[in-house]
């Protein structure tokens, strides 16, 4: 077994262990700090537009992780030939990729520009930027080889995918990741650096997300009615006609 298989089979447990060591710990020990810090009331303009073509296009970008990552190649080309899989995987795939990018950039450039926004910005925040942004690069550099010619060879279904589902059933195969090509291991290695900062950083308010409010019940507003010839208290005197 060579040294980039050991490494393959260990780092991702390692990786595992300090999210759910590091999630724990910052729930138990900084519970006010689980928060994303909100900028809006500094400026809005720039984040209703970078934010949602960011969360939107990370949202796309995720699910298409899941269906690459834990359905087997069997159940897809139960579906759809290959030709077909890479087609639409390489186009929703950089449409969400760039939607991502452009998204963060905006965000970016708003945290820079904005005095209020760029003085709450702290290191830990900086360095969160970066590597989310590098994590984003690398993945959409992966989409777009492999919708080239040469990158079509390599079908990350054979290599990376049976790896990553390798590790959830704790017999792990780090010789399939070897197999893959290098801008695989380039955004792979990424995103366990990501993975690795993430509950120390704003990126932590994902695991708490207001799932809640998609089920909760509608808010009914209703005016305070004058009993008996008296106002209530704080209310005001109806106006009378239209």
């Amino acid at each position: 077994m060579s040294g980039w298989e050991i490494f393959w089979d260990v780092v991702p447990y390692v990786t595992l262990a300090i999210v759910i060591v590091g999630t724990w710990w910052r729930y138990r020990y900084d519970k006010f700090g689980w928060t994303t810090r909100s900028s809006q009331l500094y400026e809005s303009r720039l984040l209703r537009i970078g934010s949602p073509l960011f969360h939107f296009g990370m949202l796309v970008v995720i699910v298409g992780h899941i269906i690459g990552l834990v359905i087997p190649e069997s159940w897809t080309k139960a579906i759809m030939t290959d030709h077909v899989y890479h087609l639409q995987a390489g186009i929703l795939g950089a449409i969400a990729g760039f939607a991502t990018l452009t998204g963060i950039a905006l965000l970016i450039y708003r945290r820079r520009t904005t005095g209020p926004v760029f003085m709450a910005t702290t290191v830990n925040d900086k360095l969160m930027y970066l590597v989310l942004v590098l994590a984003i690069v690398a993945g959409l550099s992966c989409t777009l080889i492999g919708a080239t010619p040469g990158g079509a060879e390599h079908d990350y279904r054979e290599t990376v995918s049976p790896w990553f589902r390798s590790i959830w059933v704790l017999q792990p195969r780090g010789d399939l990741m070897v197999q893959a090509p290098l801008y695989f291991h380039i955004h792979v290695m990424i995103a366990l650096v990501l993975f690795c900062i993430w509950p120390f950083t704003r990126l932590v308010h994902v695991f708490s997300a207001p799932i809640g409010y998609l089920f909760r019940p509608y808010i009914v507003y209703r005016s305070r009615e004058v009993s008996a010839g008296k106002e209530l208290v704080g209310s005001h005197r109806p106006r009378r006609g239209w």
